[in-house]
């Protein structure tokens, strides 16, 4: 999936440990085989090769994963949509852009973005790309995803805790061998030494996403790495945003669209969904919380 995952496992000894976490790493490379759309082989980039041609049969998991964000696609108005992945790199955060985009290559750079256009058959497990050239890809879900599932796995061999994290995307259970919960610190880009809170977590999940690694800035302004699907044109405003929450693909597909919408829109959001809180610094470093964090700051 392009990152890297971190797998703690509480258990009597080395050995069982080990075993358990092998078995995740096979349950993780099972999910990437499926849904990666950098591997050619996998079902999510049969879908994207037969775009505007036919559609493909998909296993289960992957067409109620594909529906699932369809529906967040819908709910956000597309500030989140699976179709990003058709989206042209115009925009470049390796420090080798001079200028923006014009206004018409920033608009020709979604044209094949809108996930109306994928059309799923429930009876056959088929999905179908309507425009030659669109494509549909999981950066935004499927570590999430994988880290909810892995956790799902390992309660059902009966593994009293853990806390896996796919790149800052963590799905945790039980309490560490000290009988106290995980302890999730949360970060100010603005001042990197200091943890502005630690939150404590035993069957939770936590997500983070940030601009504060890769971002341009033209005539003052701040534009982030993270491109709102819908214009073209990154997002602009937040700097950070941690949603914390039951559910790790959930937690994941929010923080991300919540840093596409804003402040205002994205709490807006984030209140359709009563189990989940969160975190927000804006590019001025403002910090702000949703009225259920309930973690002194």
């Amino acid at each position: 999936m392009g990152g890297r995952f971190d797998i703690s496992i509480v258990a009597k000894d080395s050995l069982t440990a080990e075993q358990n976490i092998n078995e995740i790493i096979t349950e993780i490379t099972r999910i990437e085989n499926l849904i990666s759309d950098w591997k050619p082989d996998s079902q999510v980039s049969q879908v994207n090769q037969n775009a505007g041609i036919k559609p493909i049969k998909v296993d289960r998991e992957v067409f109620e994963l594909t529906q699932r964000a369809i529906k967040l696609s819908e709910i956000t108005n597309g500030g989140f949509d699976v179709s990003f992945a058709a989206m042209d790199r115009i925009w470049k955060f390796d420090g080798s852009m001079t200028e923006m985009p014009s206004a018409e290559a920033i608009k020709k750079s979604v044209e094949k973005v809108g996930y109306k256009n994928i059309i799923l058959d429930s009876v056959q497990s088929t999905i179908f790309l309507k425009l030659s050239g669109m494509k549909i890809g999981f950066g935004a879900l499927g570590e999430g995803y994988a880290t909810d599932k892995c956790r799902t796995m390992m309660i059902a061999k009966g593994v009293q805790a853990g806390i896996i994290n796919g790149s800052g995307d963590m799905s945790t259970w039980g309490k560490q061998t000290n009988g106290q919960d995980w302890k999730i610190g949360i970060t100010n880009p603005f001042k990197p030494e200091k943890v502005l809170a630690v939150v404590p977590l035993n069957s939770g999940a936590v997500t983070t996403s940030g601009s504060y690694e890769k971002f341009v800035v033209f005539n003052g302004k701040r534009y982030s790495h993270i491109i709102n699907p819908a214009t073209g044109y990154p997002a602009a405003g937040l700097c950070s945003v941690t949603v914390f929450g039951p559910n790790a693909e959930t937690a994941n597909g929010l923080s991300t669209s919540m840093m596409v919408l804003g402040k205002a829109e994205g709490l807006l959001l984030l209140q359709k969904f009563p189990d989940y809180s969160c975190v927000v610094i804006t590019d001025n470093g403002k910090v702000i919380k949703s009225k259920n964090f309930s973690y002194k700051l």
